[in-house]
C-alpha cells in the first residue's frame, strides 16, 4: 500500500464533521433555552440586535448573489447563483420569522445595521464577475465566523438558528472552483484577487468592529457583563482565530493571504 501526502478533500471534511459533532459541554447562559435566558433584560437586547444584524445580513446576501448572476459568464453558472440567492433568502425569512415570534419586529430589529452593511458592500463592489466570486467566499466568511464565535455565547434555541443559517450555501466549493480555474488559466488574475482579498478583509474586519461597537448591548456580551460574555483578551484572541480561517481560504483559493 503507497501513502500519498497530497491533502484528502473525504477525509478533511470527515474531520470537520466530526469535530462539528463532536459533543461540547455548554455552562452558563449557553446551557439554558431562550424563556430562561431572555429574562435578562441586556441579554435579550444583544440577541435581538445579533438575529436583527444577520437578518439584514442575510438579505443583503440575496439581494448580492442576484445582482452577481448578471455577471455570470454561463447560463449554468447564472442558475447556480440563483439557487444560492434562493436560500440566502430562506435564511433571511427564519430570521424574520424568529424576531417575530419572540415579539419583535423584524425592520426595527434589522434597521440599525443597515447603513453599516450598505456602507461596506458600496465600498466593496466588484468590478468583476471573480471579484464578486472572491467577496462573497471571504467577505461572507468572515462574518460567518465571527457569528459563529459570538454563537458560542448564546442560549440553546438562538445557537441553534444562528448556527443553521450560517450553513454554507455551496457558495464555497463553487467560489474556489472558479477561481483556481481562472488562475489555472492566467495565473496573473491571482495578483489581482490576492490584492482585492486582502482589501475585503480589512473592510470586514473594520465593519464587524463597528457593528458592535455601536450597539451597547451587543458590545456588552462580547467584552462581559452579559452572560458568560468575551473578555478584552478574549476579543483579541477571536479576531486572531477570523485572522487563520481567512488565511487558509486564501489558500483554498490559491491565493497570497
Amino acid at each position: 500500500m503507497t501513502t500519498s501526502d497530497k491533502p484528502d478533500p473525504a477525509a478533511d471534511s470527515k474531520d470537520a464533521k466530526d469535530a462539528k459533532d463532536a459533543p461540547v459541554e455548554h455552562t452558563g447562559v449557553a446551557a439554558q433555552d431562550w424563556a430562561t435566558a431572555s429574562a435578562d433584560p441586556q441579554y435579550r437586547a444583544a440577541v435581538v440586535d445579533l438575529l436583527g444584524a444577520l437578518a439584514y445580513g442575510e438579505l443583503a446576501a440575496f439581494e448580492r448573489l442576484a445582482e452577481d448572476a448578471k455577471l455570470a459568464p454561463t447560463l449554468a453558472d447564472k442558475a447556480e447563483l440563483a439557487k444560492m440567492a434562493s436560500a440566502e433568502f430562506h435564511h433571511f425569512e427564519q430570521l424574520r420569522d424568529r424576531l417575530t415570534s419572540i415579539g419583535e419586529e423584524p425592520t426595527r430589529a434589522m434597521e440599525p445595521f443597515v447603513a453599516a452593511l450598505d456602507g461596506f458592500h458600496k465600498q466593496t463592489a466588484p468590478s468583476d464577475w471573480l471579484e464578486g466570486l472572491v467577496k462573497a467566499y471571504v467577505g461572507d466568511s468572515i462574518a460567518s465566523d465571527f457569528y459563529r464565535e459570538v454563537a458560542a455565547r448564546l442560549d440553546s434555541d438562538s445557537r441553534e438558528l444562528v448556527l443553521a443559517v450560517l450553513d454554507d450555501t455551496g457558495h464555497a466549493g463553487f467560489a474556489v472552483e472558479k477561481v483556481r480555474a481562472a488562475i489555472d488559466a492566467d495565473p496573473r488574475v491571482g495578483g489581482r484577487l490576492a490584492l482585492w482579498a486582502r482589501r475585503l478583509m480589512g473592510e470586514a474586519l473594520s465593519q464587524s468592529q463597528r457593528v458592535v461597537a455601536d450597539r451597547d448591548a451587543l458590545s456588552t456580551m462580547l467584552v462581559g457583563g452579559v452572560a458568560d460574555g468575551f473578555d478584552l483578551a478574549e476579543v483579541g484572541r477571536m479576531f486572531s482565530r477570523i485572522t487563520e480561517a481567512h488565511t487558509k481560504r486564501m489558500a483554498a483559493l490559491g491565493l497570497a493571504a
